[in-house]
């Protein structure tokens, strides 16, 4: 069943935009960017599923939102189908070759940057992998039919959106596109123009007639490897071809008479929300003003103690072991709460872990007609990744390899400080922050979120909890409210997405804090209202929130 390109063509020009919500008597997407939204949306009505539209908007994402979206990357994805939930990890690996000092020079120190350009940035890429997978179980489209929206895109080409010009222009202004291949591909985004991506559109061909067989051996593996070869990466023949995507067990939390489902490590997150929604239930954060100094202050003091245990036990699990039950206990989240301070900054040294990726990743959230749901995350890491385009294919690498400890105790691009438990190693799955997140209710599913930001994705996705189900916010309001981090350290910084009321930074100055204003990612929410959904897309961003 082929998708009709020339009704979508004729519904792009009426799509609703960036930070919009409708009403639906179905399902809903929230998406970000319009073209994504619109294919995911014709997917559900032409008869697919929330999986089937999921696949082929991330692969539309891989043409047409190239900061983030991709096919060099990996991510997760949470599926709830027919009343069960799965988790889908289809992280980057270290390459065979990887070992634990490579980003260090002959000191000892960290190389600056040096896990974020070049070819040895990059980890064994799992998008492919992961969407196949998630089909061969749960797709009900044939492959080839998710494939041609993005195959028209990129072959056809997309109208460059001004937010889109403007990342590449940052990523250039930066420095990051120095002494990579980038610009030889990437110059034609201009606001206003069409941007045409012959070479990837060849790339899709090929993986839509074979599968990941396309991508993980044959031409485009060759094309990969020969890449890593002129750049100094390591990725190899056979790190393609032993690369695969795993089915785990979700993290399942008990949040306020609901089940909170969301994913496991290699993601941090999935604990981390876990820790921060049950010391909201022992601390007074209900009774607070939404984004009083007091509300600000208690989610900071939390932020540090889960922080804290992120730095030390998190991990690939087929690497280290992960005492994941131990943190999730209740009696242990309680303890961990005793220790937040509710009216003073605790100093860095008096927060340890208790005893028992880039801000340009991209989120998606979809409910189909069946009532099932996908809350997918995936990420090149930093905005365009490595900056590093395979010639011939015409895709971006990812810089993941930063996302690993390049030297335990010292912090990566975000600022996140990790510990022996998140050292490189050969095939190992690096520690992510990535937090897709399901909320079944009695009925089903009452809300999906998630959203890129590197280390701020926990807390913004927690944010959008607390925002619906604390405050009855909308799920429009929800991820359009100024949000705010903290990461234990630095100890007393804390950045917003946008200034908190002058008031209230008054209150959190006084007790010490530093406050910095930044961008927070860009979530994308589905809340269940009565018997309808509705979408909200983060109006920071270009996404777009559809109903049907």
């Amino acid at each position: 069943m082929s998708v009709k390109w020339l009704r979508l063509a004729s519904v792009l020009t009426t799509a609703v935009f960036a930070g919009t919500m409708q009403q639906v008597q179905a399902g809903a997407v929230a998406m970000p960017d319009r073209y994504s939204a619109t294919v995911a949306k014709d997917i559900i009505e032409s008869g697919g599923s929330a999986v089937d539209a999921a696949i082929a908007s991330a692969f539309v994402l891989a043409v047409t939102y190239p900061e983030a979206g991709n096919l060099g990357g990996g991510g997760f994805m949470l599926i709830h189908q027919n009343g069960e939930s799965h988790f889908l990890d289809y992280r980057e690996t270290a390459p065979s070759r990887a070992h634990r000092d490579m980003f260090l020079d002959e000191n000892g120190n960290v190389i600056e940057r040096g896990s974020l350009t070049g070819g040895d940035a990059s980890g064994t890429p799992g998008t492919v992998m992961g969407m196949w997978q998630a089909h061969q179980r749960f797709g009900k489209l044939s492959w080839d039919a998710l494939l041609e929206p993005a195959i028209e895109l990129a072959e056809s080409g997309f109208m460059v959106d001004e937010h889109l010009a403007n990342e590449q222009q940052l990523f250039v202004n930066d420095g990051f596109a120095e002494g990579s291949n980038f610009l030889s591909y990437f110059s034609g985004l201009v606001a206003g123009e069409r941007f045409v991506q012959q070479e990837l559109a060849e790339t899709l061909k090929r993986i839509k007639d074979h599968g990941p067989s396309a991508f993980y051996a044959g031409q485009t593996a060759q094309l990969i490897v020969a890449q890593m070869e002129r750049t100094g990466g390591l990725i190899s023949l056979d790190d393609l071809a032993s690369y695969e995507a795993v089915w785990r067990d979700p993290v399942q939390i008990d949040w306020l008479g609901r089940t909170v489902v969301t994913v496991a490590p290699p993601s941090s997150g999935g604990i981390a929300l876990a820790q921060i929604l049950g010391m909201s239930e022992v601390l007074p954060l209900a009774e607070q003003t939404h984004n009083s100094a007091q509300y600000v202050h208690l989610l900071s003091e939390i932020y540090k103690q889960v922080y804290a245990d992120r730095a030390k036990y998190l991990g690939d699990p087929d690497f280290v072991e992960v005492p994941v039950s131990l943190l999730m206990n209740r009696r242990y989240i309680n303890n961990r709460a005793a220790n937040v301070n509710h009216s003073e900054i605790t100093a860095t040294d008096e927060v340890e872990a208790g005893l028992y990726e880039s801000p340009q990743t991209t989120h998606f959230s979809i409910v189909d007609n069946d009532g099932n749901a996908v809350s997918n995350t995936y990420t090149l890491n930093w905005s365009f990744g490595s900056g590093n385009v395979v010639e011939g294919a015409g895709f971006l690498m990812n810089n993941e390899m930063d996302d690993f400890s390049a030297k335990p105790g010292v912090p990566n691009v975000f600022g996140v400080i990790g510990g022996d438990a998140n050292a490189i190693e050969p095939r190992k799955r690096m520690l992510s922050s990535m937090t897709p997140t399901i909320v079944l209710g009695e009925d089903g599913v009452d809300a999906v979120t998630g959203t890129p930001g590197g280390s701020m994705i926990i807390t913004t996705v927690a944010q959008t909890l607390f925002n619906h189900y604390l405050f009855g916010m909308s799920a429009e309001e929800a991820v359009s409210a100024t949000r705010f981090h903290h990461q234990l350290y630095p100890i007393d910084h804390i950045t917003s997405s946008e200034s908190l009321e002058p008031e209230v930074n008054q209150t959190l100055r006084s007790l010490g804090y530093t406050l910095e204003e930044t961008w927070m990612g860009d979530a994308q929410m589905i809340v269940r209202r009565g018997s309808d959904y509705e979408g909200g897309s983060d109006p920071r961003g270009r996404g777009v929130a559809l109903s049907f």
